[in-house]
């Protein structure tokens, strides 16, 4: 007696084969060309209304923007600030901007407007003073001398041992100076090496060097973001997908800060700071895919 499978039962499993590589397929496409989809948001319901209903007024300048205004840092009157997400986050956020910044096409004052109390907008060349506070301020901005977030603490607890090494006074006699560095050191090592504050810089990739080599802003730590690709409908022109806007390097330095440094489970605690992003993003998708034009000059 034969033990194969009738030829009709083979053809089956085939075709479910196929079917179930085809919704794989179909799946992994969709994820591809909408990488905000699995956020956690609240309902975007007030930004759909706004949006149907047209510009509207700030309460506070009386200008007409859509969703909010990005001179004040406040929702326009026809969104409800009780209707809009507030994000807690686990460290303050200090974004220095380019002046030559369009106010209008940042994302900056996403993070202003759904975290008001952690987060502090300046235009350059405003900027406060980080020099005693360099071993618990870090900027994040790619290049040689970068370090990766989970490496973080490791080195502020360096820069806390140094600072206790330039601290003391060399006229000391060297003995006595010995027994209270090597106290202070011990000492040091019992100190928080929380991260208190993290540095953006707004502007574009051709601007940002002058803010970047600003003297203040020297000898801070720095830290690269690991590599994510921007979904950012102004991109820009002859740079790679890598470049993110700021509020998406925001989003992902919290993410990866959440599980490499606090080592918690991230279960979408910051997803909200996208609230308005991913709403922006999915109204000039859909602009391109129907071709109203008159959809993306209100968002642009």
């Amino acid at each position: 007696m034969s033990v194969n499978p009738p030829i009709f039962l083979k053809d089956k499993e085939e075709n479910n084969s196929k079917f179930v590589e085809i919704q794989q397929s179909q799946t992994t496409s969709i994820a591809t060309e909408d990488p905000l989809q699995n956020l956690c948001l609240a309902s975007q319901e007030v930004l759909q209304k706004a949006q149907q209903s047209g510009r509207s007024k700030c309460l506070k300048c009386g200008g007409s923007r859509m969703f909010y205004c990005y001179t004040c840092y406040v929702p326009v009157e026809n969104v409800p600030i009780e209707q809009m997400p507030l994000v807690k986050l686990p460290l303050k956020i200090d974004i220095i901007k380019h002046p030559n910044e369009t106010d209008g096409k940042s994302t900056a004052v996403h993070a202003k407007l759904l975290a008001p109390e952690f987060v502090n907008i300046y235009t350059y060349p405003c900027i406060p003073e980080y020099e005693e506070k360099d071993h618990e301020v870090a900027l994040v901005f790619p290049g040689p001398k970068s370090i990766s977030i989970k490496d973080l603490s490791f080195h502020l607890q360096k820069r806390i041992q140094n600072n206790v090494r330039d601290k003391n006074d060399p006229d000391k006699p060297s003995v006595k100076r010995k027994k209270t560095e090597e106290q202070d050191l011990n000492d040091s090592k019992g100190q928080d090496t929380t991260l208190k504050k993290i540095i953006f810089i707004d502007s574009t990739w051709n601007q940002t060097n002058k803010i970047f080599t600003d003297e203040r802003l020297q000898g801070l730590l720095q830290v690269e973001l690991k590599t994510r690709k921007t979904c950012f409908w102004r991109h820009q022109k002859g740079k790679p997908d890598t470049f993110l806007s700021t509020i998406e390097a925001i989003y992902y330095f919290l993410v990866d800060y959440h599980t490499d440094i606090l080592k918690e489970k991230y279960q979408g605690q910051y997803d909200n700071l996208l609230f308005f992003y991913s709403f922006m993003y999915q109204l000039i998708k859909n602009a391109k895919c129907s071709g109203d034009k008159e959809m993306r000059k209100l968002i642009h």
